[in-house]
């Protein structure tokens, strides 16, 4: 078994008062601050549910799915890590109650406990901490900083919580509890009360645990009079008590939390010296862009995600959006993102006019029929009137039919995702899917992960780039069917990325003549955008997007 080098340090963030307070965004940021002292760190996230992965689970109820260069579908807090971290993670980074269980199952079912009762305590909090001390070693990093979903007080998370208790007294002097606690401000008092995260620590207390920083998050900032009353009330040192108030963007947690000397506390409480001070400037001078953008460029998100709210329908295109904002933030804009119900344009086909506004059209990934036919005019429309268009996933596959309906032919045409009798199915299953979809073998069976694609030169892709081989993450069944790839190239499609062996077509695009930005991947190139490192096919949608706007 994998065990982590003597010494090694583990930051545990749990969660107290309420779920939804920024625990993923604190924990990310914790990992962006030690980062800037020069030490090497992963980040691991629990999710306490029982699902296996995050594959097989509603994005309006969970936010998306996010997709790891390894296949393993997780959830979206890890796509916070890695743009904060600015680097990829491995799948040993993340698990699930599911997955825990799941294995010890496995194992009881092979004999590897040799007949023993095999029981919750201690073998499958023993199974955690063997997940923990895993990806501590594969990492080998310096401090492992894991998040612990969920709140204080929940039945689901509290093996996770006592395998970290058991971590703490295994490694004496090597294990830090952070919790984040909401304090809120009723309208009708006006004042921050702190005896819910009072009573959270109690709760946590009661697990033989003991914070060692509480993150206070609030509408407003923290004030002398509460870090004293939670000082004495909670038994943390006042100076360890971390103001957190709402900001206006996420980027500028880190900073914030270096203001309060965050990095030097932990580093501190763990007997660990930095290998350098603080650097946060390149990520300082990001933040600033956030803020200071110089215009707006104006960007339509056509989706079918909307039935439960904004709130939820941001949390399940989370990083588009933020892939979007990246590249426009680098080019000294911001995207001003509208969310445009694909159902809409299929129930009053005269709506899609209200396109012609905005500067460009995206239709990103997705499954099932609900909205098809508002999609497919949304990019016809985006097609004829030249609108910078960027279809993602099933925004190729539908660039791909409207296409060969409205320019080569074929009517009728479609995936037969949506239409298994179509006459003329441009986009059909991938031929191992065939088999697992008839078992009903859905979870983690799709086309996942990370894939090579080869890119035809002077191609808008290849240019985009600057190389001939990329790599992109996946997360699909269906495809372009090849027996019409020759049908739609004659007609000027041009697929411009394919598999290695030629057999996928990964990105399919117009030529510039034809249209100004007209392009869609089979990939998720928004999995592997970053706030230092924006991804290069959205940075030339967003330029064609800016071009569009200076010419109206």
């Amino acid at each position: 078994m994998n065990r982590a080098r003597a010494g090694h340090k583990y930051i545990f963030v749990v969660g107290g008062v309420m779920s939804g307070v920024g625990k993923g965004i604190a924990t990310a940021s914790l990992g962006k601050i030690l980062a800037a002292r020069g030490l090497s760190i992963n980040l691991v996230k629990v999710d306490p549910y029982l699902n296996v992965d995050a594959g097989t689970m509603n994005p309006t109820e969970h936010g998306e799915v996010f997709v790891l260069d390894s296949g393993l579908e997780t959830d979206q807090d890890m796509g916070n890590y890695e743009r904060f971290l600015n680097r990829d993670l491995g799948p040993e980074d993340y698990m699930t109650s599911g997955m825990v269980y799941k294995s010890v199952i496995d194992r009881e079912r092979n004999l590897d406990y040799g007949g023993k009762c095999v029981e919750a305590v201690p073998h499958v909090r023993d199974a955690i901490i063997e997940r923990f001390e895993r990806a501590a070693a594969l990492s080998n990093s310096d401090i492992t900083v894991v998040e612990i979903g969920g709140t204080i007080g929940d039945f689901s998370n509290a093996l996770f919580i006592d395998a970290a208790r058991v971590m703490y007294m295994r490694h004496k002097g090597d294990v830090v509890f952070v919790m984040v606690s909401y304090l809120p401000v009723p309208s009708t008092l006006g004042e921050m009360k702190t005896r819910p995260t009072q009573h959270a620590v109690t709760a946590l207390n009661s697990y033989g645990v003991q914070p060692d920083v509480i993150i206070a998050r609030s509408t407003h900032p923290l004030d002398k009079k509460r870090k004293e009353k939670l000082a004495i009330q909670c038994s943390v040192e006042a100076n360890c008590i971390i103001s957190a108030p709402d900001v206006d963007s996420i980027y500028d947690v880190p900073v914030n939390f270096e203001r309060d000397n965050l990095s030097e506390i932990l580093l501190n409480i763990l007997q660990l010296e930095p290998k350098q001070s603080a650097d946060l400037q390149e990520w300082k001078d990001f933040a600033a862009k956030v803020h200071n953008g110089q215009g707006d460029v104006k960007i339509g998100i056509v989706g079918k995600y909307f039935d439960t709210g904004d709130f939820v329908l941001s949390d399940a295109y989370l990083s588009v959006i933020e892939a979007i904002k990246f590249s426009a933030y680098t080019q000294g804009v911001r995207a001003q993102i509208d969310w445009l119900n694909a159902k809409a344009y299929q129930d009053h086909p005269e709506k899609v006019e209200e396109l012609s506004q905005y500067d460009g059209i995206i239709v990103p990934g997705g499954f099932g029929e609900t909205g098809i036919e508002g999609k497919i005019s949304a990019i016809k429309f985006a097609r004829e009137n030249k609108i910078p268009y960027f279809g993602l996933c099933y925004g190729m596959q539908l660039m791909t039919v409207e296409y060969a309906r409205n320019v080569a032919g074929l009517q009728g045409a479609n995936t037969t995702e949506i239409d298994q009798n179509t006459p003329h199915p441009v986009i059909a299953i991938l031929p191992e899917q065939i088999e697992k979809l008839a078992k009903k073998d859905y979870g983690g069976t799709m086309r996942l992960g990370s894939y090579p694609c080869d890119l035809t030169s002077g191609s808008i892709a290849q240019e985009a780039y600057g190389e001939s081989t990329i790599s992109e993450r996946h997360r699909h069944r269906y495809e372009v069917n090849p027996e019409y790839v020759k049908q739609l190239e004659d007609t000027g499609l041009v697929f411009s990325g394919r598999s290695p062996d030629g057999h996928l077509m990964e990105i399919a695009e117009l030529p510039k003549e034809v249209h100004p930005f007209m392009l869609g991947t089979q990939a998720h190139p928004e999995l592997k955008a970053r706030p230092l490192a924006p991804h290069p096919l959205f940075n030339a949608f967003i330029k064609a997007a800016i071009d569009r706007r200076a010419k109206k």
